[in-house]
């Protein structure tokens, strides 16, 4: 398209000073977001809420709808798209997808000129291509949008069909009449827009500006953003463009023999082999402080507590791999899987304070033990709340920072079934696991000479997040589960309390 041919002005020329009582209507993909393609997005939602076969159906797919985009129409070819990722899903599985996964990856594509002009206003509205379901829970909660107009896919006893339901695929003259039925007579102030499709609605508002494409630009940082990403769900790391969703595809069934091999390597080798054994197999493990002595059981002392940030169920096996020695652990929530797999002891939290309280103290009388007081893992460099119980419960406390690099799957859910978790983390070509022990509490800061406990608990918090650059948060397990699942986290299954062979906290 030609400079001269665009009948609006770029949008840097437009003014954000006084739109406070001004409306917004604003295209998505190229407009709010600097990329331009839809795929990766469909591409997410595929994998997450179908699994790989899915993500080779949209894969396969993509040439066609490409044919069709360019000769037929942009409606034709984003309707296969569509059909191939939605069809026969659950739509409380694409809602999920829509509130859980996708905010992290759009957050990281923001386009600094359409945000300013967009934020600026009162009142904003989205029109967009993109299927309202997919992308409502993003555009309302992140960016603040009023009101969110978008393609609509139907649906049967609960699941997409993958066709387009009426007015159809909201592009041309289609977004011209959603905005019509939504306003009325009622013009908007501003309407922006990336391309010639968005024209005829952006007619229809006082002032019209054009977002050229540009793929130099810089994204709004994440520091600067309206709301902090600080949960997400979904297993990929990256965003799966055309190149790396079929990377992804290629790999999963290299990367599942090797996670085999690597989790063997952990459960059958004595643990002073382990650290090794991971390096062979392109597991880097980083150990950095000077952790201490293991506790004799004969000298009667009790063990070290140790307090672990909380990456992924792993932390405690990469906590006993640093050591060179098993080390017990507590947890609250583990797949049977895991559990049988796993190549340390550790005991299931029951909720009930005494009686985890009592364990916890028993567990110490043994040797050292392992403790994650986040009570749940967290992606972002953000620290949950620490609960406090543990600092009630002995005053030999080492502080331990985890941190953890992964270049393709994460290895954390909260949507999915955790019993993967080890599995998709061993899948990445090369992860890192980097343990940083830090000095051990000074008795004159433990509950011993007064402290509180949740003044113990806020300090080695602070100096944890201190030694990764991260940032402390009053979030808890109850607000990660209630903003990713729709639930407090609890398990209801029966606990059990007796000692198990168990993989992490």
């Amino acid at each position: 398209m030609k400079s001269d041919t665009i009948p609006f002005p770029a949008v840097e020329s437009c003014s954000s000073i006084g739109r406070e009582n001004h409306t917004v209507v604003a295209d998505m993909d190229g407009t709010l977001l600097r990329g331009r393609s839809s795929f990766p997005y469909f591409s997410l939602v595929a994998f997450e809420a179908g699994g790989p076969l899915r993500l080779l159906m949209v894969l396969l797919s993509a040439p066609l709808a490409g044919l069709l985009y360019y000769f037929v129409s942009e409606s034709a070819g984003i309707q296969v798209l569509m059909f191939a990722t939605y069809v026969g899903m659950k739509v409380s599985d694409i809602e999920s997808v829509g509130r859980a996964v996708l905010p992290k990856f759009y957050s990281s594509d923001l386009h600094p000129e359409s945000w300013r002009v967009f934020s600026a206003c009162g009142k904003r509205c989205v029109l967009t291509a993109n299927p309202r379901i997919m992308v409502e829970g993003f555009l309302k909660e992140f960016l603040g949008a009023d009101v969110v107009l978008g393609t609509e896919i139907g649906a049967y006893r609960g699941r997409a069909t993958g066709f387009v339901v009426s007015p159809g695929v909201l592009v041309d003259e289609q977004k011209a009449r959603a905005l019509v039925e939504e306003f009325g007579d009622k013009q908007p102030e501003i309407g922006l827009g990336d391309r010639q499709t968005d024209f005829p609605f952006m007619k229809l508002c006082k002032e019209g500006y054009i977002v050229p494409y540009n793929p130099e630009l810089k994204a709004v940082p994440m520091e600067k953003l309206p709301k902090p990403v600080v949960f997400h769900d979904g297993r990929l790391v990256l965003k799966p463009t055309p190149l790396m969703a079929i990377l992804t595809v290629l790999w999963i069934p290299i990367g599942f023999l090797l996670a085999c091999l690597r989790m063997a390597a952990g459960a059958l080798l004595p643990m002073p082999l382990v650290y090794y054994a991971f390096w062979a197999l392109g597991v880097r493990v980083i150990v950095k402080g000077n952790p201490p002595q293991a506790v004799k059981k004969a000298s009667g002392q009790i063990g070290v507590l140790f307090i672990c940030s909380h990456r992924t169920l792993l932390d405690p096996i990469f906590l006993s791999t640093a050591l060179g020695r098993p080390i017990a652990a507590v947890t609250y929530s583990v797949s049977r899987l895991s559990e049988i797999i796993s190549p340390i002891k550790t005991v299931r939290l029951t909720r009930d304070r005494a009686n985890d309280a009592s364990m916890i103290k028993k567990l110490l009388e043994e040797g050292d033990l392992a403790i994650c007081p986040e009570g749940t893992t967290c992606r972002e460099p953000f620290l949950l709340r620490f609960s406090a119980m543990f600092a009630e419960l002995t005053d030999h406390l080492v502080p331990v920072a985890m941190v953890n690099k992964m270049s393709m799957f994460h290895g954390t859910t909260a949507r999915g079934w955790k019993g993967m978790d080890p599995f998709y983390f061993f899948m990445n070509p090369s992860p890192v696991y980097e343990v940083t022990f830090l000095n051990k509490l000074p008795l004159e800061l433990t509950c011993s000479s007064g402290k509180s406990s949740q003044e113990v608990a806020n300090y080695i918090q602070r100096v944890i997040a201190s030694t990764l650059s991260y940032e402390c948060t009053s979030f808890t397990r109850k607000d990660k589960y209630r903003a990713l699942v729709g639930n407090d986290g609890s398990v209801t299954e029966k606990p059990k309390l007796k000692a198990n062979k168990i993989m992490g906290c």
